[in-house]
């Protein structure tokens, strides 16, 4: 599942900056490949703390704070070696938030997969089975 498009990164860090870290081979756009890998890479990190932390993948709705800490997973890994302190302070954080996820120390508020889905009123039939041993009330 997507958590980070693009247009989050441009539109948190700005288009000069991106541009900057993922620059196509003419130096004058966004290499959009090299975007969405590093996008996809984020949304690996995320998936495997949401999952270790019981939650139901994909996201039925992506919380804002995840995207956001996804951004930050993004950026870092577009920036590979040369990424400043703010840079690796902030996916360092992102980590510890994932990590505080997993261990269940923080919610998100979405379904995990053990959640128990009821419905008021509904009724389930067991093919095989007799409610009522003998058949009899």
């Amino acid at each position: 599942m997507s958590y980070v498009t693009l247009d989050d990164l441009v539109k948190r860090f700005g288009r000069d900056e991106i541009l900057d870290i993922a620059a196509d081979e003419t130096g004058d756009e966004i290499n959009a490949e090299t975007v969405n890998r590093a996008c996809e890479d984020a949304a690996g990190e995320i998936d495997s703390s949401l999952s270790a932390g019981g939650y139901k993948l994909p996201l039925a709705s992506v919380p804002p704070v995840v995207t956001a800490y996804g951004c930050d997973i993004a950026r870092y890994r577009l920036y590979s070696d040369r990424a400043t302190e703010q840079v690796t302070k902030r996916y360092d954080d992102a980590i510890r938030f994932l990590r505080q996820v997993a261990s269940g120390g923080l919610k998100l508020g979405a379904p995990k997969v053990d959640d128990e889905v009821t419905s008021a009123g509904e009724v389930s039939f067991v093919p095989g089975r007799r409610a009522f041993p003998g058949g009899v009330f």
